[in-house]
C-alpha cells in the first residue's frame, strides 16, 4: 500500500544527509515528493493540501536530535500528520447502550458488506465475548440473503430469516424484538446496496435508519475505488449520520488513497480494514500503526497481536522445551510452524507489516507464490511417514521418489526441502544454546524464509 511514497520518501532521507537542520528549502524539497506521491496515490486534493501545511508548519526550523538527520526528522513529522489527518488515536466500536446493540452497515453493492458482516460476526463473538444476531434487509440483490445466513454460521453467529417479499423497514423491526426477546448483545443489519447511488437507495436507508435507531452506523468501501470512494463517502455523510468507516480490499490493487481521504471528507473514524474473503481478514484500523506501514516502517504491534491470537501457546512451549532439553527439531515442529504462519496471514500477510527492507524483498516474489509454495512443503512433509517424519535422515533414494509421488512434486523439490530443513535444524540448535544473535544472522535476513520455500 502507497509503495510509491514510501520509495519517494526513502530517497529523500538519503538526499537530506548531512544537513543539520531542517530548512525551507530541503522541506520544499521534501513536500513535492509528498504531493506527487499523494496524487499518484489518488489521495483528494483537500487532504493533500491539509497535510502538506500541516507538515511544513510542523517541520519549519525544527533541530535535528541526538543521531537523527534532517530526513528522519521529517519523516517523523510526516508520520504524525499522516496518522492525524486519518483520524490519530484508534477509534472502537460503542456498546454503551441497552441490549442489543444495533451496527448498521451501509455502502455500495459489491464494496464488500455482507462478507463484512460475517467477519464483524466472528471478531465480536471471539475479541469481545458477544452473543451475535445478523439480519439482512438486501431484498434486491439475488441470494443477499442466503449469503449472509452462510458467513454467520461460518462465524459462530445468529441470523434471523427474511425474505425478498418483505419490506426492509419490517424485517429490521421484527430482528429487533427477536433479538431483545432472546438476550442478543449485539444486532448486525446488513443494508441492499446499488452499483450506483440514487435517491430511492438513500430515502430507504435513511428511513431504515429512523425505524433501528443504531448505536453505530458503519459506511463499508472499496478501497480500491480510489477518488470514487471520496465522491460515494460524501453522499452517504450527508444521507446518514456516520459513526465508523471500514476500509475493504486492502490487499488488492489499490493505491491507497482511500485511506487518507474518506476519514477527512466524513469526519468519521476509519474502525476496520478488511484483507480476503476469509472471516478472519478484519483488523482494527490504528492511525498511527497506517502511517508507520505508509512510510515503510512496519507494523510491528499489530504482527504481536496478530502472533498472540494466532500462535497456540500451549504448542510453543512445548517447542521451547524439546529443543531445550535437546531433542531436536523435527519435520512435524515444521509443518507446524508453518501452519501457525497461515493463522496470521501467510508470509505475504507477514511481510506487509515488517519495515520496508523486509517488504521489498517480499514483493520480488510472485503473488500468491510463498501460499502455493507452503502448500506443496506442507503436502511433501504429509507425503512422509511418522518415522521420517521424525528422523528424515532415514529419507534415502526410494523413499524419495515414493514422497514426491505422493506429493505429487519432483524429486528435486524434496531434496531442497531436505537441505533446507537441515540447515533449520541447525538453526534451531544454535537457539537451544541461547545464541539468539547467531540464530538471526544464519537465517540471512528474508533468504532463509524464501529458500525454505522453493518457487516462492
Amino acid at each position: 500500500m502507497l509503495d510509491n511514497l514510501t520509495n519517494r520518501l526513502a530517497k529523500v532521507v538519503k538526499t537530506l544527509r548531512g544537513q543539520a537542520r531542517l530548512t525551507e528549502d530541503n522541506i520544499a524539497e521534501m513536500l513535492r515528493e509528498v504531493r506527487m506521491a499523494l496524487l499518484e496515490a489518488d489521495v483528494a486534493l483537500p487532504v493533500i493540501k491539509d497535510l502538506m501545511a500541516r507538515v511544513k508548519e510542523k517541520a519549519l526550523g525544527q533541530e535535528v536530535i541526538g543521531s537523527l538527520t534532517p530526513g528522519q526528522a521529517l519523516v517523523g513529522v510526516v508520520q504524525q500528520e499522516l496518522a492525524a489527518i486519518m483520524g490519530g488515536a484508534q477509534s472502537a466500536l460503542n456498546f454503551a447502550t441497552q441490549p442489543p446493540a444495533i451496527i448498521l452497515m451501509a455502502g455500495l453493492q459489491g464494496a464488500g458488506k455482507t462478507t463484512t458482516v460475517g467477519k464483524l460476526a466472528k471478531y465480536l463473538r471471539e475479541k469481545h465475548k458477544k452473543k451475535v444476531l445478523t439480519v439482512s434487509c438486501d431484498v434486491y440483490r439475488p441470494a443477499a440473503i442466503a449469503q449472509l445466513q452462510t458467513v454467520t454460521q461460518q462465524a459462530g453467529g445468529e441470523f434471523f430469516p427474511s425474505t425478498p417479499d418483505q419490506r426492509p423497514v419490517d424485517i429490521a423491526s421484527a430482528a429487533i424484538d427477536y433479538a431483545k426477546r432472546h438476550y442478543f448483545d449485539v444486532l448486525l443489519v446488513d443494508t441492499a446496496g446499488r452499483i450506483t447511488i440514487d435517491e430511492a437507495m438513500m430515502a430507504e436507508i435513511r428511513d431504515l435508519h429512523a425505524t433501528v435507531r443504531p448505536i453505530e452506523t458503519l459506511f463499508v468501501v472499496d478501497a480500491m475505488l480510489g477518488q470514487d470512494a471520496v465522491n460515494t463517502a460524501r453522499a452517504f455523510h450527508e444521507a446518514l449520520p456516520l459513526t465508523g468507516v471500514v476500509l475493504t480490499k486492502l490487499d488488492g490493487d489499490s493505491r491507497g488513497g482511500a485511506a487518507l481521504s474518506v476519514r477527512h471528507v466524513t469526519g468519521a473514524p476509519i474502525k476496520f480494514t478488511g484483507v480476503g474473503e476469509k472471516l478472519t481478514g478484519l483488523d482494527e484500523f490504528h492511525p498511527d500503526r497506517m502511517a508507520s506501514r505508509i512510510l515503510g516502517m512496519g507494523d510491528i504491534l499489530s504482527l504481536v497481536e496478530e502472533a498472540r491470537t494466532a500462535v497456540d501457546e500451549a504448542a510453543a512451549r512445548e517447542l521451547a522445551d524439546k529443543l531445550r532439553k535437546g531433542k531436536g527439531f523435527d519435520l512435524d515442529d515444521f509443518k507446524e510452524q508453518i501452519g501457525q504462519m497461515k493463522k496470521m496471514g501467510g508470509l505475504s500477510g507477514l511481510m506487509d507489516k515488517m519495515p520496508a527492507q523486509f517488504a521489498q524483498a517480499a514483493s520480488q516474489m510472485q503473488p500468491g507464490a510463498p501460499e502455493k509454495a507452503m502448500a506443496r512443503v506442507e503436502g511433501i512433509i504429509n507425503s512422509m511417514t511418522r518415522a521420517e517424519r521424525a528422523n528424515p535422515d532415514l529419507i534415502k533414494a526410494s523413499r524419495k521418489r515414493r514422497i514426491a509421488l505422493g506429493a505429487g512434486v519432483q524429486v528435486q523439490e524434496v531434496n531442497r526441502l531436505l537441505n533446507q530443513f537441515e540447515q533449520m535444524q541447525k538453526m534451531m540448535k544454535q537457539f537451544s544454546k541461547g545464541g539468539m544473535g547467531k540464530l538471526m544472522r544464519g537465517l540471512g535476513g528474508l533468504k532463509g524464509m524464501k529458500g525454505m520455500f522453493p518457487g516462492a
